[in-house]
């Protein structure tokens, strides 16, 4: 090995690996931006999708009850009382329970029947702007909260 090979070796600067703290700290910085942007995003979308789940249970409910009425001549008084009992015997969904409380107030004794289903959020569903959800015997539909909500 000559000298002039040795001397040419040596000028070389060493080759860089990885990454510079500054280039890591781009890249955090940039994660944390989108996660800021996304996070209230998918909060809201889960909070809507919750909402349909229960709108949905709500209308199973009323359809259950307009049949009740049709053979009983009456309201079911109950959601998951037996229908032996005078309910309808259904078994709200875990996706609903978690997130609402349901709740049916009937009044019998009235002519006609009638009866007001509310669906109150519990947890982190109260952030959600709609609020308690509520639907009579008539069909009228209506949210404590703002916006469109049915």
């Amino acid at each position: 090995m000559n000298i002039d090979t040795y001397a040419t070796r040596s000028r070389q600067p060493p080759r860089a690996r990885g990454f510079t703290l500054i280039e890591l700290m781009i890249v955090v910085a940039i994660i944390a931006i989108l996660a800021a942007v996304a996070m209230p995003s998918y909060e809201s979308y889960m909070r809507k999708s919750r909402r349909a789940d229960a709108q949905s249970f709500v209308q199973e409910v009323v359809a259950r009850q307009q049949h009740f009425l049709l053979d009983r001549r009456a309201y079911g008084t109950g959601i998951s009382t037996a229908t032996s009992a005078g309910g309808l015997g259904m078994t709200i969904p875990t996706q609903v329970s978690s997130y609402y409380t349901v709740a049916i107030n009937t009044d019998n004794t009235t002519a006609p029947p009638s009866f007001t289903l509310t669906a109150t959020p519990v947890g982190g569903q109260v952030k959600d702007s709609c609020g308690t959800l509520t639907i009579n015997h008539l069909g009228v539909k209506t949210v404590s909260g703002t916006g469109t909500c049915w």
